[in-house]
């Protein structure tokens, strides 16, 4: 029996030693064989949005895909519009957001930032056909929309009061857009490229204002969390760059629109 007993403890002996070594090769390599669950917006094109085909696109979706695979991590994209996302991520159900999110100091206090993927500013667009709104005077006494914690909407807060304007806020652009269109609300705020590209897919409306400069767009984690996460992320995104598909990326939704 004690002879059996040496003979079974050698075996579990070894077992553990082949389990552990195991264990030691999977964080040695490269992201490991961690899938992160990435956050991100439901329509905020050229950065996301739904194509023709039904296939979910855009820069960031893009982005994304060329640095997991120079990095080499899995992930699962999930769309569930700009709140929902920084809500999940804040409740430990994402573990990032890609999401045309600007970099901003006050974001800074609870999300960690990726280096800046695109450099964005903001701009008023009107109803293609009104020619009464060219200047932000013309909005006095009027009423603008605005998208729910973007740019634009920080950028029209933050010059209301001068120009004596109110606000309505929506959760996606088509329907601030719609709203425009409408005639219920004047004009929209809108970062450039959303609206630029907006334009040229016939969106029914135009600019009159010149690109006020904004914030830089960046990848977020929530504040100490997912460090090895936003390190591939900064890896990948110069690996991208200096390969040119990065640039590849941007001409395929951005250029001359």
């Amino acid at each position: 029996m004690k002879k059996g007993k040496r003979i079974l403890a050698c075996i579990l002996a070894v077992g553990l030693i082949i389990g552990l070594a195991g264990c030691g090769s999977k964080s040695d390599s490269k992201g490991g064989d961690k899938s992160y669950i990435i956050a991100t917006d439901t329509t905020f094109a050229p950065f996301e949005f739904t194509d023709d085909k039904n296939n979910f696109v855009g820069v960031d979706v893009d982005i994304l895909a060329a640095i997991a695979k120079d990095q080499g991590f899995d992930y699962e994209l999930q769309s569930l519009g700009f709140d929902a996302a920084v809500a999940a991520l804040e409740s430990g159900q994402a573990d990032g957001v890609i999401a045309g999110m600007s970099i901003t100091d006050e974001r800074k206090k609870k999300y960690d930032f990726s280096d800046a993927y695109y450099d964005s500013g903001v701009v008023m667009a009107i109803k293609a056909d009104d020619n009464s709104i060219k200047t932000y005077e013309d909005l006095s006494g009027k009423k603008v929309a605005c998208k729910t914690g973007t740019e634009g909407a920080t950028f029209a807060e933050s010059i209301k009061d001068k120009y004596g304007f109110e606000i309505a806020y929506f959760k996606d652009s088509p329907k601030m857009y719609e709203d425009v269109k409408t005639g219920n609300t004047v004009a929209c705020f809108e970062d450039y490229p959303v609206m630029g590209y907006g334009i040229s897919q016939g969106n029914g409306l135009k600019m009159v204002t010149d690109m006020e400069k904004g914030s830089s767009y960046g990848f977020a984690v929530l504040k100490g969390k997912n460090a090895e996460l936003l390190k591939m992320f900064d890896e990948g995104l110069k690996n991208i760059k200096a390969s040119g598909e990065y640039q590849k990326i941007l001409d395929k939704y951005i250029a001359n629109k």
